[in-house]
């Protein structure tokens, strides 16, 4: 029997997972979270030791755990946190911590660009996004002018830029293979969507030379071979990357135009596939590559909240009233009695808000808190942030499309949380639907690398999404939740916006 080796490489952790190679069933998984580093207020970063080694560990564990010989992995594809910026010489050592997405220190750098006569509009033209912290562009610059490493390399041209999945390409295959995929670049506010290349231009307002950066290739690609592991034999073939939303329509089985889904992770994201027309958002959305094959793009509209699963961690490890993230649903069912709620909301945004309203310098807050108010009422507010931030979502996404949204395919750690995906439903409207197979992202890096080593044809994929289960609103709960979306556009709009 052979396998497929998906890695899926989070903001909070890595998880190695199998699958059978045969019927694309899903195996198991093993996961290791690793330490996230704050070294100042909005700044977040990784360190690349730490997530190589979050790598070894999982994949030695993942193959011991299902009595998997590493000979029996027949191809691997790698998902992985977007924006996030890693600087590495041309032998493969890091030379600073990674900067992780949601890091917030080119804001001010990011308002200066905004003051520049047509260049937010030129970069939401060339690349889909918005002039933001969140993307890649900014971190690179950031990296040359202030780390002495990165800057010491880019003069004796040892330097070598990339996201996440070109760094673990370029580590598994031996410091060979110096690429990317065309949905991890399209995150960097450097790539042209059109021509899904580096764009000159913009190479040059943020002073990086086309030499630090990977070559673009098709997301289902022969990327290289496995070389010189302690943890996998050599000429195992990469066939398959994407960026880990991207990945997780890919595993929903959003093949097709008009398909959409939400993954829950660390933040929540919103992708809908547009096929292959570019549709520029006029709600605050961005605009982005889902897939590249043959060198043919598909393009999506994604909606992206930085904080959903965060906010429950935060609850973990900095309030301490859970001890693992699953006690937040018990915690919130002791609210029997949801006038206690009308009043109090949980903004989650500790790191700005991303989509559809764009305030980088923005700040988490509990609001309505009373004398009587208690952990259960914390923990039921920190759920229904979360919900109504991706209702933001959803109504740029009508907004944008036309689209009566009826049903959503939900994926990502937190949907398990049913009392998460029934405020969800209530609160947007919407028939969610969870897939039997919640690891969607690992899932879909395991497809994606199955189309590119030939396995299978990308048509022939789209009978093995199941459903598990859906969840319908609530009409008891309409009078409630629509009150209570009122009072959050009202506060958003008084605090944030």
């Amino acid at each position: 029997m052979h396998y497929i080796l998906s890695i899926d490489q989070g903001t909070t952790g890595t998880t190695a997972c199998l699958i059978n190679a045969e019927d694309y069933s899903f195996v198991g998984k093993v996961n290791q979270e690793y330490p996230q580093i704050f070294p100042k207020p909005s700044w977040v970063e990784h360190n690349l030791n730490d997530i190589w080694s979050s790598v070894e560990m999982t994949v030695t564990e993942v193959l011991k755990k299902y009595n998997v010989k590493p000979h029996q992995v027949k191809c691997i594809g790698i998902t992985n946190q977007r924006e996030t910026t890693c600087a590495f010489t041309r032998s493969g050592i890091p030379l600073a911590n990674a900067i992780v997405w949601q890091d917030r220190r080119t804001n001010d750098f990011c308002q200066e660009l905004k003051t520049i006569p047509g260049l937010p509009e030129k970069v939401k033209l060339t690349t889909g996004l918005q002039v933001d912290p969140y993307f890649s562009a900014t971190k690179m610059h950031w990296l040359l002018k202030h780390d002495k490493n990165v800057a010491d390399a880019a003069a004796k041209n040892d330097l070598l830029f990339g996201t996440i999945d070109t760094f673990l390409l370029y580590k598994l295959t031996g410091a060979t293979s110096y690429l990317t995929d065309a949905s991890n670049a399209s995150r960097t506010m450097l790539m042209s969507l059109k021509t899904t290349d580096w764009d000159q231009d913009l190479l040059n307002i943020f002073s990086i030379k086309k030499e630090f950066l990977p070559q673009i290739e098709d997301s289902f690609f022969s990327f290289g071979k496995t070389k010189g592991l302690s943890f996998l034999p050599d000429s195992i073939a990469i066939t398959g990357i994407l960026g880990d939303q991207q990945s997780a329509l890919f595993g929903q089985a959003g093949f097709s135009k008009g398909e959409m889904k939400c993954t829950y992770g660390t933040g929540a994201f919103v992708l809908l596939n547009t096929g292959t027309d570019i549709v520029y958002s006029k709600s605050g959305l961005l605009t982005t590559v889902q897939y590249r094959y043959h060198g043919k793009t598909i393009y999506a509209l994604e909606g992206s909240s930085y904080i959903a699963g965060a906010a429950v961690q935060w609850l973990r490890d900095n309030l301490k009233i859970i001890s693992k993230s699953s006690e937040i649903e018990p915690l919130a069912l002791k609210i029997k009695n949801l006038d206690e709620m009308k009043n109090i909301l949980f903004f989650p945004f500790f790191s700005g808000i991303g989509s559809p309203f764009w305030n980088a310098e923005a700040k988490a807050a509990i609001v309505g808190l009373t004398r009587d108010s208690n952990q259960s009422h914390i923990a039921y507010a920190c759920l229904e942030g979360i919900a109504l931030s991706i209702d933001d979502l959803l109504g740029a996404m009508k907004a944008d499309t036309g689209l009566v949204i009826k049903t959503l395919k939900v994926d990502g750690g937190a949907v398990e949380n049913q009392l998460l995906m029934q405020l969800q439903s209530s609160i947007s409207e919407t028939i969610i639907i969870r897939p039997k197979i919640i690891e969607t992202t690992a899932y879909g890096a395991a497809l994606a690398a199955a189309v590119g080593a030939g396995l299978v044809e990308l048509e022939a994929l789209s009978n093995i999404w199941q459903k598990d289960r859906d969840f319908q609103a609530d009409p008891e709960l309409k009078t409630y939740t629509d009150e209570k979306k009122n009072l959050w556009r009202q506060t958003l709009k008084k605090i944030f916006l």
